[in-house]
């Protein structure tokens, strides 16, 4: 017998189909096609469909689906449909976890290519193994923008597909920890591709605020600063090496530190058939009193090059072969408009004003920055040619004395 609520997801879905938006351009031009009209589900309380849990399940490959703002606690889900675009309308949709986790695994688990996420905060993600993700990625291509992952055990994981593929535009990592530590803001496996921007990461515990295994890293333009509270490990770490390229970023360790370095590279394995890494433009911050380590590199990486970087604090750099370095410069409190309020712009004042050199590109990606990260989770295109080294180019004008 057909309910009452079958009959209506039916004709929601049916509905649906009928909704023209065009989506799915890149994929259609791909394959020699015109941009197609695609499916718009609409979800929420009042809606037809309810849930994110029934949006799984009814909505075909290539759907848009637009829910409406609120909370939706325990509303776990597997998504497997290719080419789905899930954004929040009317404010931001809230996924507690609420005590439930799809596969055991996390609030959201994707096995899909091409999805795109828009809009969500997922938080208090907890599971029998304690690697309770606010997304899980088992496979496929993802690109979440401007969503938060909070307080779960792990913010967002991946597996250890290497055909997967994962960007991260202008989201919020934090407070993602269990009781025994070992957790990580973001961790990514083994996979194809790894690309960060415009997002902001802070206070883990034992863990680390980015974790990538990936064999292509792109990080740029992000803040990765611990700060007050926190007691992250490293702040960045590539343990497999691969290609990282890290340019722009503010990158902090926290006074509370379980571990003396920002920056690691290669500290398990070399698993790539390339591993390079090149840091540029990156303002990198020790507070330790006795001296951290900015930046630690393996022996057996092929290329390690860094360029117009500041170095703020005590620490040193333990790198051996392979190593390039130009115009890395060390700043201090005096020289930024406030250090301790997270604020990296130089003063006008400041003798580091103008000394960045060109520092070239790799595999056609330009070193130069041509944006800078903008708080919170933002990133503002520079409206001239960069000339300072570090991560912000803007300069604060000196404050006139009366």
């Amino acid at each position: 017998m057909i309910t009452r609520r079958q009959l209506a997801l039916a004709s929601a879905l049916q509905a649906a189909a009928w909704t023209p938006f065009t989506a799915n351009a890149a994929s259609t031009a791909a394959n020699g096609l015109p941009p197609r009209a695609a499916p718009v589900l609409a979800v929420g309380p009042r809606r037809p469909v309810t849930s994110l849990r029934d949006a799984a399940r009814l909505a075909p490959p290539g759907s848009v689906i637009e829910v409406d703002a609120g909370d939706y606690p325990g509303d776990v889900a597997v998504w497997t449909q290719d080419d789905v675009t899930l954004r929040a309308v009317g404010g931001r949709v809230r996924l507690p976890a609420d005590g439930h986790a799809a596969e055991g695994k996390g609030i959201w688990v994707v096995r899909a290519r091409r999805m795109r996420v828009e809009g969500f905060d997922f938080e208090n993600a907890r599971v029998r193994d304690r690697n309770g993700a606010g997304i899980r990625l088992d496979k496929g291509s993802l690109h979440v923008r401007d969503c938060r992952f909070l307080h779960n055990e792990m913010g967002l994981l991946t597996n250890n597909d290497p055909d997967t593929e994962l960007q991260v535009e202008n989201c919020e990592f934090g407070f993602n920890q269990r009781p025994d530590g070992h957790n990580h803001n973001l961790y990514a496996g083994r996979i194809a591709r790894l690309t960060v921007t415009g997002s902001y990461f802070h206070h883990a515990r034992s863990g680390h605020l980015l974790k990538s295994r990936a064999e292509v890293n792109v990080i740029r333009y992000n803040r990765l600063t611990d700060e007050a509270g926190g007691s992250a490990s490293y702040e960045l770490e590539f343990p497999d090496g691969g290609l990282a390229v890290v340019v722009g970023n503010i990158v902090a360790q926290s006074p509370d530190t379980d571990n003396r370095h920002l920056i690691s590279f290669g500290a398990e394995s070399y698993a790539w058939q390339r591993n390079a890494l090149y840091l540029a433009h990156n303002t990198l911050v020790d507070p330790l009193a006795w001296g951290g380590i900015f930046v630690r590199v393996a022996d057996g990486a092929s290329t390690v090059a860094m360029v117009n970087n500041l170095l703020v604090g005590r620490g040193s750099l333990h790198v051996r072969a392979g190593f390039t370095e130009r115009n890395n410069l060390r700043a201090h409190p005096q020289d930024f408009v406030d250090m301790h309020r997270h604020d990296y712009r130089l003063r006008e004042t400041s003798h580091l004003v103008g000394l960045a050199e060109n520092p070239g590109s790799i595999d056609g990606m330009a070193l130069r920055p041509t944006h800078e990260y903008r708080h919170p989770c933002d990133t503002q295109r520079l409206s001239r040619l960069t000339h300072n080294p570090g991560a912000t180019q803007s300069v604060a004008p000196a404050i006139p004395v009366r």
